[in-house]
């Protein structure tokens, strides 16, 4: 028989959960999870079991921070253009506002822009 096969907290996960989405929550949690740094598992492990995500500011967490940014910034220039506003879109921006707040600096005051030299 072979050996169990579990994760880097000795963990078996032999249990598979699967959901539907619609596109556009689809697209919101995408986002959620790229600017959270975390796998996708792992990002809504941590949201069903109500904990706290922690983002870790690191080169990846911040190009996903630049992409969804410049995704705002196209959306609201095409609302200045057309006069319509995307009812996800103010949820998406209060997403990036708390990363960014939470990216500033850690508890000992280290300034994490320096990782956002490419």
């Amino acid at each position: 028989m072979s050996a169990k096969c579990t994760d880097k907290h000795n963990r078996w996960r032999n249990k598979t959960v699967g959901f539907r989405v619609s596109p556009e929550e689809d697209e919101l949690l995408e986002a959620a999870v790229s600017l959270s740094g975390l796998t996708k598992q792992d990002y809504i492990m941590k949201k069903l079991t109500d904990r706290e995500v922690v983002v870790m500011g690191n080169p990846r967490v911040f190009k996903a921070l630049k992409n969804e940014l410049q995704k705002v910034l196209a959306e609201l220039e095409r609302i200045s253009n057309a006069g319509e506003l995307r009812p996800d879109l103010l949820e998406e921006i209060e997403l990036i506002n708390m990363t960014l707040n939470g990216l500033k600096g850690d508890e000992d005051g280290t300034d994490m822009s320096s990782m956002n030299k490419k």
